[in-house]
């Protein structure tokens, strides 16, 4: 469970509490305070998944990896991993390259991108739940 709701009333009563939770519940509670990745921490990472996953990775592709992981989440970066090293043994190679991290990264939007994307396409993109009789997605 995560909140940041401060102090805040107590579901059902008239009390309130730090982050809506009733004290004898509090008093249970592990609070841990996280920080983001650094940039070392995230390298470290994704060469880990990709040890994991049996994926040899270029130096370069590596760094661009993290730059990724630094500007959008961990998450999308480790999964361009996978994606990259599918365009490598495409191209019958054995370990990935920048150019394979690069045409991944372009083919697969990441949560911000993708946002900005559909903003800028509003116009081509229609909703017609009523249209197609259900909540189907209409790309005109």
């Amino acid at each position: 469970m995560a909140s940041n709701r401060g102090q805040a009333r107590i579901r059902g009563t008239t009390y309130s509490s730090p982050h809506g939770l009733p004290l004898d519940f509090l008093d249970r509670v592990v609070i841990v305070s996280t920080q983001p990745y650094s940039a070392d921490e995230i390298r470290q990472i994704l060469a880990i998944r990709a040890q994991e996953e049996e994926i040899d990775l270029s130096p370069d592709a590596l760094a661009l990896l993290t730059k990724i992981g630094q500007e959008s989440n961990l998450r999308y970066a480790s999964n361009i991993i996978t994606t990259s090293h599918l365009l490598s043994q495409k191209r019958k190679a054995k370990e990935v390259s920048i150019d394979d991290v690069q045409r991944s990264y372009r083919l697969f939007y990441d949560p911000a991108r993708s946002v900005k994307f559909v903003n800028a396409d509003q116009g081509n993109v229609t909703f017609s739940a009523a249209a197609n009789g259900g909540d189907a997605m209409e790309i005109s």
